[in-house]
């Protein structure tokens, strides 16, 4: 069931949870057009949590930009809220914007903690990127901006949040040694990957490629093309391994912007641009066929809160060779081949293995899918479930760490003001 919150004005109470269930509000915003890898954690939330715990009842906020419920478990009601997740209404005057009476735990799945929250919030932090190299996130001249924005969102949390939850041990390490203050209230919860990143039939596998692909190798690279994502290295590697062969081709998906513009120039430059294939966004089957049909996946970043690609490539059965830092070794364990971001030489090396040797590449795509297999969607909803189990035990007993009501504040001034570009931003 669903009900409608206009930007600003008063809330329509429509089938609120009726009784005594504690009700747990799930910030779920990130679910829209747009696929993420904060997107794939919310999605977890919204299909495993109601049957989970049917003791309690949970608040979903919507996105406008989806048009569709979230859920239609007997537990759940929905508001759709008409302004941007990670933008200044919500940094600043979520709790004067959305009615939120009621709500035992607040959950803030994307990063920041809304001020003005009275009662305790569980807020996911996937990284501190923007905390230790916010230029690693966006090198722009408005990523300092941006990087003042999630200073504030992500501060609160780390001051003010009841429970912090976090997607891999390494994020948890790296959280703990910015802020050690923190430790006790930091809780990992590892994400997964989704069933439908699968192996696909061998007889139907190549059917989705496009066209260009059809009866091509390829080396593949997925995810947003932030620096943190170091695809400039990731075409290094490949053009140290196989600029002098012509059957191996490479193929990036990502989102174009001035940065691809740079990649593109550099890829002219090398007099490969008929062997690099760069895609924007893809429907959810053709990545699953990409995966499928690909070689390898090469993901070299400087820093993971944990990663999606790798993952949803091992489910797939493709080989993967990755950085050797942050989440990385966590998420991949004994499941792919790694080696220094920063050395190019070292992964061009590591890929040739891969894609030369094929009992190297054997070895890996089934410790891949081993791997994946131990990676459950309902194992991280579960665990996220047990923290909020552990903050509403500490309300109870009156030990929760409550957030305090925030003085008023007037609307964010400029360089502050996010009114006419709302932020956001992918995890993986």
């Amino acid at each position: 069931m669903s009900v409608h919150v206009p930007l600003f004005g008063a809330p329509v109470h429509v089938g609120a949870p009726t009784g005594r269930a504690p009700l747990v509000c799930i910030d779920c915003r990130y679910l829209g057009p747009r696929p993420s890898g904060i997107g794939e954690t919310v999605q977890a939330l919204v299909d495993h949590l109601p049957g989970l715990a049917p003791d309690l009842h949970f608040l979903l906020l919507r996105s406008k930009l989806r048009d569709t419920p979230l859920s239609t478990a007997p537990n759940v009601v929905e508001r759709v809220v008409g302004f941007p997740v990670n933008g200044p209404q919500t940094m600043w005057a979520l709790p004067r914007l959305v009615d939120l009476s009621g709500v035992d735990v607040f959950h803030s799945p994307s990063n920041i903690m809304p001020a003005g929250l009275t009662m305790p919030c569980v807020t996911t932090i996937h990284d501190i990127m923007w905390l230790t190299n916010p230029a690693w996130c966006n090198d722009t001249a408005y990523g300092r901006i941006e990087a003042q924005f999630y200073r504030h969102g992500i501060g609160r949390a780390l001051r003010r949040a009841a429970m912090i939850a976090t997607v891999s041990t390494a994020s948890r390490n790296a959280i703990i040694s910015y802020r050690p203050d923190v430790a006790a209230r930091v809780r990992v919860t590892r994400s997964g990957v989704a069933a439908d990143f699968t192996v696909l039939p061998a007889a139907t596998r190549a059917q989705a490629l496009p066209d260009q692909l059809r009866g091509r190798r390829y080396v593949l690279v997925v995810g947003q093309n932030a620096p943190y994502k170091n695809h400039d290295g990731a075409f290094a590697a490949f053009r140290l391994a196989f600029a002098r062969r012509s059957d191996i081709d490479l193929v990036m998906v990502h989102r174009r912007d001035k940065r691809s513009d740079r990649l593109a120039e550099k890829v002219r430059e090398a007099g490969l641009e008929h062997r690099v294939h760069v895609m924007g966004a893809i429907d959810r089957h053709t990545l699953v066929t990409l995966y499928n049909n690909a070689a390898a996946l090469l993901h070299p970043s400087f820093c993971e809160g944990f990663g999606n690609p790798l993952a949803e490539a091992m489910a797939c059965g493709c080989p993967v060779v990755a950085s050797n830092v942050s989440a990385v070794p966590e998420v991949l364990a004994d499941a792919g081949l790694m080696a220094d971001p920063h050395d190019s030489a070292a992964l061009a090396a590591a890929l040739s293995a891969v894609v030369e040797n094929p009992q190297i590449s054997g070895l890996l795509r089934e410790a891949g899918l081993r791997r994946a297999a131990q990676l459950r969607w309902q194992d991280f909803a579960a665990g996220t479930l047990a923290i909020y189990r552990e903050v509403l035990a500490r309300n109870r007993t009156g030990d929760t760490v409550r957030a305090r009501t925030a003085p008023a504040v007037s609307p964010p001034v400029s360089p502050l003001d996010y009114a006419a570009r709302p932020t956001r931003r992918a995890a993986d």
